[in-house]
């Protein structure tokens, strides 16, 4: 692709490795309602939008999820639940980020919480010695930190206005249809990170590796 300057990376799912089915399992053992149905109640209730925005603390999210769970143990399982669905970092792909960084401007935007960030900074630097992803972007975005969320164009304006972008010289990659159609709306050139693709193996479909 001619004229690409700019290349903003989503986390999960095209970084990092993840599988909701793992969380979803963990929390159906600790309650006899099925999660799938209290994931349904929870998002009309905002529960999850919140956390990822950060207008609710863990410790206010935790709770609302024990109401709709009517789960009367210990937070410390609700936690290990919610966090089962982060699994490993490739070292293959922090590989395409450092060559990415190489060539053009580079930003990490992710839907994300404070739970998940420091569970998955852990395990970046547990699995390959580094404390956290601002060494592999210029700039690093998290929903929670910034009150806004993907698909909103609000949070893809703000990454461009911020870092003085233009939208044509852009490229965005998700692994979610609604986030990139978001993107698309803000005039980025945005790509759907096919399952089972590799995100270095898109980067070269486009040239851009």
């Amino acid at each position: 692709m001619k004229h690409i300057k700019n290349i903003i990376f989503d986390l999960g799912g095209v970084i990092i490795n993840l599988d909701i089915n793992k969380t979803i399992a963990e929390f159906n053992k600790l309650t006899d309602l099925k999660f799938e149905d209290i994931y349904t109640q929870a998002q009309q209730a905002d529960l999850f939008n919140n956390l990822d925005k950060g207008t609710i603390s863990p410790e206010e999210f935790f709770k609302g999820l024990r109401n709709e769970l009517k789960y009367i143990q210990e937070d410390d399982l609700l936690i290990f639940a919610w966090n089962a669905m982060l699994l490993d970092i490739p070292e293959k792909r922090l590989d395409v980020l450092v060559k990415a960084k190489q060539n053009y401007n580079t930003f990490l935007l992710s839907n994300t919480n404070e739970p998940h960030i420091a569970v998955f900074e852990k395990n970046l630097y547990r699995q390959h010695g580094v404390k956290n992803f601002e060494d592999y972007f210029d700039k690093v975005y998290y929903s929670c930190r910034m009150n806004m969320r993907k698909p909103d164009k609000e949070i893809f304006e703000h990454v461009l206005k911020d870092n003085e972008l233009d939208p044509a010289e852009t490229v965005f990659i998700d692994d979610s249809i609604q986030h990139v159609r978001g993107a698309g709306e803000c005039g980025i050139n945005s790509y759907l990170l096919p399952k089972n693709m590799e995100v270095g193996d898109l980067l070269k479909e486009l040239k851009l590796l």
